[in-house]
């Protein structure tokens, strides 16, 4: 019956590898480079492309069990990405400061949108990568519009894609990331704070976090999209544009 497939979910690409280009990685805290995009922006760490990764957000309420100083969080978790992030071969990281767990008040979001547009403008990305506008989390959500936004201000012209943590996307693309997945895994290892700090032995830890990461398992799942022999997949999709309230805010701010 003509229209029976409205709404119906397309198949997503299936790309071995990442268009080439300048890269810019937005994420909200130390580890979501990891999570998100990790594999991918290892892959085009490997083909020469330029990477450079901006964290929004200061980390200070990722403390599981309150395990940590509140005061010394903040410096430990921008350690960790730093090491995490050398593993994946990406060494160009851009630590924003932002406090999370907030609702930005109007001021405080155009302020972020222009620091990020500048950002943007500055390093010239022909592609960029950032959480998709569906993200539960309120830090990943306010990102994905202050981005999308920022995209706008900066006149960007490229590729914009999406890509998920806490809350799973419509993938149209799914990038096979079998081949640095084990640098993935020791990329989210370097993120003690987070993924372990009890483990002393690597192996056992490696092994450990394979088996447990809910991330790791989504990424095997996403390659049910891939061709056969694929083990492992990073989904994106379009990063979209900003809606008209935020666009709103924009224009009724004074530059």
């Amino acid at each position: 019956m003509k229209g029976s497939d409205r709404g119906r979910a397309p198949l997503p690409e299936a790309v071995a590898a990442p268009e080439r280009g300048r890269v810019l990685l937005v994420v909200p805290h130390p580890d979501d480079d990891v999570v998100g995009a990790g594999g991918t922006c290892c892959l085009h760490a490997l083909a020469k492309d330029p990477v450079r990764v901006i964290i929004a957000y200061d980390g200070a309420l990722g403390n599981p069990h309150q395990r940590y100083d509140a005061n010394l969080l903040p410096a430990m978790r921008e350690r960790e990405a730093l090491a995490g992030g050398a593993e994946l071969g990406l060494h160009d990281y851009d630590f924003l400061g932002y406090p999370e767990g907030h609702r930005p008040k109007p001021p405080e979001f155009v302020e972020a949108v222009r620091r990020l547009a500048h950002r943007i403008h500055e390093w010239q990305p022909d592609i960029v990568y950032g959480p998709w506008i569906g993200e539960h989390h309120l830090d990943h959500h306010i990102l994905a519009r202050v981005l999308r936004a920022a995209l706008v201000m900066a006149d960007f012209r490229g590729s914009a894609w999406g890509f998920e943590v806490w809350s799973p996307l419509v993938a149209t693309r799914v990038v096979d990331i079998s081949k640095v997945v084990d640098r993935k895994r020791k990329a989210l290892y370097r993120h003690t704070t987070q993924f372990g700090p009890s483990q002393q032995d690597l192996s056992h830890a490696e092994a450990s976090l394979e088996a447990s990461d809910p991330c790791l398992a989504l990424n095997r799942y996403r390659s049910i999209y891939l061709p056969e022999g694929a083990a492992y997949g990073e989904g994106f999709c379009p990063l979209g544009e900003p809606d008209a309230a935020d666009l709103a805010l924009l224009e009724a701010e004074p530059s």
